[in-house]
């Protein structure tokens, strides 16, 4: 039975790494891959996954409107499709998480995804907030805050390498910092924290 995962971290913890190694593992068996990456994320100026350790592959792009379900049913009629892999997958709308689990549960495709779960404020991203709760498996991927903990949070900087708390929630780069809970201050970032008690 086809399954979905969520491999979710830190920032820069080597998901898209991961995700293409993945992908590469698929093909050397001569099984057929599709990919998909955020089509807001544009830096290379074509659609495509990039590691920060320089391995990249073409990707379709795809947007708030985009139909899984429909783009990976016209896929098989060409043949089979071994697995979905997604890429920044915190982006992905509710509709299309759920989508992803008809991939899985309608046309029997596996579906990789990988993405962060929380934003530069720690609030959670609407993609990631429904991977974690209907995903068949989660798997973290673990990377280290300066300190020396475990990172979980993002910390979003400036040109300058300044912490920023305000902003629009999505700032495409790599200008993040991943802090463990402790290091990223939570309490002083955190909408949550100046919500007036109900």
């Amino acid at each position: 039975m086809a399954q979905l995962y969520f491999y979710y971290s830190a920032m820069n913890a080597g998901k898209s790494t991961t995700l293409l190694q993945s992908a590469h593992n698929y093909r050397e068996r001569g099984m057929r891959t599709l990919l998909f990456t955020p089509a807001i994320d544009d830096r290379s100026g074509s659609p495509r996954i990039h590691s920060r350790i320089g391995l990249s592959a073409e990707a379709t792009p795809f947007d708030a409107a985009y139909d899984f379900h429909a783009a990976v049913s016209a896929a098989l009629v060409a043949g089979p499709v071994h697995c979905v892999l997604v890429d920044e997958a915190q982006f992905l709308a509710p509709l299309q998480v759920l989508q992803l689990t008809q991939v899985c549960d309608r046309l029997g495709v596996p579906v990789l995804c990988y993405g962060i779960r929380t934003d530069f404020r720690g609030e959670p991203f609407a993609g990631s907030t429904y991977l974690l709760a209907w995903a068949d498996n989660i798997i973290e991927i673990k990377t280290i805050c300066r300190s020396g903990k475990k990172a979980t949070m993002n910390a979003r900087l400036d040109a300058e390498g300044r912490r920023v708390t305000e902003g629009a929630q999505i700032d495409i780069g790599h200008h993040y910092e991943a802090l463990s809970r402790k290091e990223f201050r939570l309490d002083e970032v955190s909408p949550v924290a100046r919500r007036p008690a109900p």
